[in-house]
């Protein structure tokens, strides 16, 4: 019997320097840049299992020990708070070997305020606990807003918002329509506009058949007392109401909330499709894709508290997607249907009290539920199949080694020279890291509006604040901007692990009919197609830079035209002016602060903050 080495690593792993608590840990590379986010019951443990024989860990967990430089933990109480802490990081730092989610957007609901005397229904993307009820989800906000649309036209309720429904002084366009009532500006009965509310309750909870047999009684009832206009009324709801249930597919006869959640996993990588199931009836679906994270996730074993868990790879990863998924804003059903049972009860608990009531997470039973988690797999399979991983795809144009983990994308923008800025935007794994979003300024008498030379300036500020390097530098320019930077790095002496691009808008070279993405030592730019996805890619990401750049110019501009205000008036100087921007969001708020709010500004008295208080209520 030959005795294994473990797993090679940077960091050398030894098992007292871990404590034995639940906690989350954090795998470093030799950058401080973070690899993994993970959890355990006992932080001791589960971090041993990683630095077994190589023969005994996944290839990606192969890959990730190999670069690991070192290895954080912090320690919790208990396993949900280890969970929660995991669900934060992952958030928040986005780490390459992490199931995380791209696209963290709330999907649409429809928001119903039953509280109020006349209720409308509206769109929303948060689940606020103030007593409305919300019907949903919809992943296409163009798909909610038709059937918005479309609920208007049966069931006229008022549209205006709170505060110009109290102050209207005539009914709205809509009322003319007849899409509203008008109970903004004309008498209309609460009992029927509350009549109208439980109907319209009813259309969307799902319930229609119970919609149907109201709305028939109550047309007979009209035509018996020969009430012709309003049994007519009823008629055209009942029609239009019958011509939406025949777009519905009724999948569960039990008519109750629930979602299925399905993956597969193959050579390509992981795919999950998520069934939204309301009232029984199949509403919309939700698709996600990660390109390689684990590829023999699905036959994975892990070792926690010494001992060996099939399956629980995939269970890890469901677990990490359900707490990231179901955020505290988001609707979420009764009743989660998963392939597997989770076997953590902790999942459970934290989205009941996310829910604010019992939340059922547990493997499909019945032969119905069975069927839509086929459906589910089979969503997930095919959306994998359509799904460009735009990373990878770049990667391979550019002729990249590896997959671009972290881009920077930089682009330079001022006013005929004056307020230079550069703003750098950073993407990770396709998609935005707005919280490593930066504008670098400058001084007008150093740039005086020299695109190269605000990159050049970029580049050494960029040099001094370190790591976390990107893997690709995309710059908005041509071989001109591109070059800037690059002399920079070569006068430093600096050799970053950066692939350097520029891309320039068509139209700046003579016969450009189209973007050109250039790299340096090249003069002819790269061969991307037109509408290719790695080209438009890049368009995107130069497009974000763009608009970021441009927006703090303007921010810059604005604030120092307020400063010049500021510093007409008599007695600001500068100390007082950014003193006024310390402690006031902006000139509205300086204006509307009072003599007393000015006094208690530190080296303010009264008599100075009564002069200044005059003088600001002037500025306009």
């Amino acid at each position: 019997m030959t005795n294994e080495s473990p797993a090679e690593s940077l960091f050398k792993h030894q098992d007292q320097d871990f404590p034995s608590c639940p906690g989350a840990y954090l795998f470093k590379d030799k950058d401080s840049r973070i690899l993994y986010v993970g959890k355990a019951k006992n932080l001791r443990k589960r971090l041993a299992s990683y630095f077994r024989a190589p023969r005994h860990l996944a290839s990606k967990t192969r890959a990730m020990v190999a670069r690991a430089g070192s290895v954080d933990v912090l320690c919790t109480t208990t396993e949900k708070e280890a969970l929660l802490l995991e669900a934060g990081l992952i958030k928040k730092h986005r780490p390459r070997y992490n199931i995380c989610l791209r696209d963290d957007k709330q999907y649409v609901l429809f928001k119903l305020d039953v509280q109020a005397d006349y209720p409308r229904l509206v769109l929303t993307r948060r689940v606020v606990r103030d007593g409305a009820l919300y019907f949903g989800p919809f992943t296409s906000s163009l798909a909610a807003r038709r059937t918005l649309k479309a609920v208007h036209r049966l069931f006229p309720l008022r549209r205006c918002k709170e505060a110009v429904f109290r102050n209207r002084v005539r009914p709205c366009l809509y009322h003319h329509m007849g899409q509203c009532l008008g109970p903004c500006m004309l008498k209309v009965c609460k009992d029927a506009y509350a009549d109208m509310v439980r109907r319209l309750r009813l259309f969307l909870a799902g319930r229609s058949g119970e919609l149907v047999v109201h709305l028939t009684a109550a047309m007979q009832e009209h035509a018996g007392r020969q009430e012709y206009e309003q049994a007519a009324e009823m008629r055209d709801l009942l029609r239009g109401v019958s011509e939406t249930l025949e777009q519905q597919a009724v999948v569960l006869r039990d008519g109750l909330d629930r979602d299925v959640v399905g993956m597969v996993e193959d050579e390509r990588g992981v795919g999950i499709s998520v069934l939204f199931v309301r009232q029984g009836r199949l509403l919309d679906s939700r698709h996600f894709f990660w390109p390689n994270p684990e590829p023999d996730v699905m036959r994975a074993d892990s070792k926690e508290e010494g001992e060996s868990k099939p399956g629980a790879g995939v269970r890890e990863m469901l677990a990490s997607f359900l707490i990231q998924f179901y955020g505290p804003e988001q609707f979420i059903p009764e009743r989660i249907i998963l392939p597997m049972s989770l076997k953590n009860a902790v999942v459970s608990e934290i989205l009941a009290e996310r829910r604010g009531a019992e939340v059922r997470v547990e493997a499909a039973r019945r032969r119905d539920e069975q069927r839509l988690l086929v459906m589910a797999r089979a969503n997930a399979r095919q959306a994998m199949r359509t799904e460009p991983d735009p990373a990878r795809m770049l990667g391979d144009a550019l002729g990249m080694p590896c997959p671009p983990g972290r881009i920077e994308v930089v682009d330079v923008s001022h006013l005929s020279g004056q307020g230079t800025v550069v703003g750098m935007v950073v993407f990770e794994h396709g998609g935005p890291l707005k919280s490593a979003y930066r504008v670098y300024a400058f001084p007008d008498q150093e740039i005086g509006g020299d695109d190269y030379l605000a990159l050049a300036s970029w580049a050494k500020r960029r040099i001094e604040s370190g790591p976390p390097w990107p893997d690709l530098l995309l710059v908005d320019g041509g071989l001109g901007q591109l070059n800037a930077v690059r002399q920079v790095l070569s006068q430093l002496g600096v050799d970053p692990p950066w692939f350097l691009v520029g891309i320039a808008k068509a139209g700046r070279r003579a016969g450009e009919l189209r973007d050109s993405v250039f790299r340096p030592g090249r003069k002819n730019p790269l061969p991307l197609k037109p509408g290719s996805p790695e080209l438009l890619f890049l368009q995107r990401m130069r497009d974000e830079a763009h608009r970021f750049a441009v927006s703090r110019h303007r921010l810059s501009r604005k604030k120092t035209t307020l400063n010049s205000r500021l510093a007409a008036i008599k007695g600001v100087g500068p100390k007082t002016a950014q003193l006024l921007w310390d402690c006031f969001a902006d000139i509205d708020a300086m204006r509307r602060a009072t003599v007393e709010d000015l006094a208690a500004l530190p080296g303010m008295g009264v008599k100075r903050a009564a002069k200044l208080c005059e003088a600001l209520r002037k500025i306009t």
